[in-house]
């Protein structure tokens, strides 16, 4: 059974509660088992074994060890003592190779593609650096506008790889807790959504999973996690599917994030999850609130 902590129990308990975990070393290979099983029977299983095959791509690389290096000891000790995220793009430069990542899950993923998807594809093998570099900033930035939705997932692939790698080299200890609670203490980017946990200390507890960096911070449940309010919290479900995936939804800020519970399914994926739960996006935005997170999977899929 998992223990619901309130907030003032939270506070007492503070010492004993793991704030941020860094990503484990098979975060993309976990991801790619869960959504092969989503994909069984599911209206979207052609573009969740897409997907799966692109995040064992991303597993691979990532035990590979690409080319990356921390920010000096003096600026990870700044970024501490400010509140700074360490790892925020605006302040890092491009880690090398992450174009020839890019290139390098393409060409994975293409040959199980049809002609169409091949084609949308093709960009990513045939542009110069500087366009794959100008899309990265979009996405960095949220620009949809100017992002080439087919080609998003891919770049977003190659960036997630290379900051994942980063953010496992660093200790918990080198990181302040956010001033934000809707932003990643590691990388300053958005949830992807939440997650209850189960197991040892954090057991009961809620935790934000990063779109780039998939490090999480824990944030009280039973409060938005985008504004912090407390009042009027509402869950939302897809009648007749599972109560593994809610949405949890807030009167102030009219936003939503799901909230993705391991009690109910130990195997759920706060990406995976929050990627075969569409049907629960249709619904929010149908009731006017707008998602406060992102999913790199499938950006063109935001409502």
């Amino acid at each position: 059974m998992t223990t619901l902590l309130q907030p003032g129990q939270i506070e007492a308990a503070a010492g004993s509660i793991p704030e941020l975990r860094l990503p484990p070393a098979d975060v993309f290979l976990m991801r790619a088992r869960r959504l092969e099983q989503l994909a069984e029977r599911h209206t979207l299983d052609d573009y969740l074994r897409f997907v799966a095959r692109l995040a064992r791509a991303q597993q691979g690389i990532l035990d590979a060890g690409p080319a990356a290096e921390l920010p000096t000891p003096d600026l990870l000790a700044q970024c501490r003592e400010y509140g700074m995220p360490p790892l925020a793009p605006a302040g890092l430069a491009r880690p090398p190779g992450w174009r020839d990542t890019a290139r390098q899950l393409a060409r994975t993923v293409l040959p199980n593609l049809p002609e169409a998807g091949q084609a949308a594809l093709r960009p990513i093998l045939e542009g110069e650096d500087a366009w794959l570099d100008e899309q990265a900033s979009y996405l960095f930035e949220g620009d949809l506008a100017k992002l080439n939705a087919a080609t998003a997932p891919l770049i977003g692939a190659a960036l997630q790889v290379h900051w994942t790698h980063l953010a496992r080299q660093l200790d918990p200890a080198q990181v302040a807790r956010p001033e934000l609670p809707n932003l990643c203490p590691v990388c300053g980017s958005h949830p992807v959504s939440s997650v209850v946990r189960i197991g040892g200390a954090e057991n009961g507890l809620r935790y934000l999973h990063c779109a780039l960096c998939a490090s999480e911070w824990h944030v009280v449940r039973a409060k938005c996690s985008n504004c912090d309010n407390t009042r009027g919290i509402v869950y939302y479900h897809v009648e007749g599917g599972s109560n593994v995936v809610r949405a949890e939804s807030c009167p102030e800020c009219k936003t939503y994030l799901k909230i993705i519970q391991q009690d109910k399914d130990p195997l759920a994926d706060p990406v995976a999850d929050d990627l075969a739960s569409l049907a629960l996006d249709w619904l929010m935005a149908d009731t006017g609130y707008a998602k406060s997170g992102i999913n790199w999977y499938l950006v063109q899929g935001q409502l």
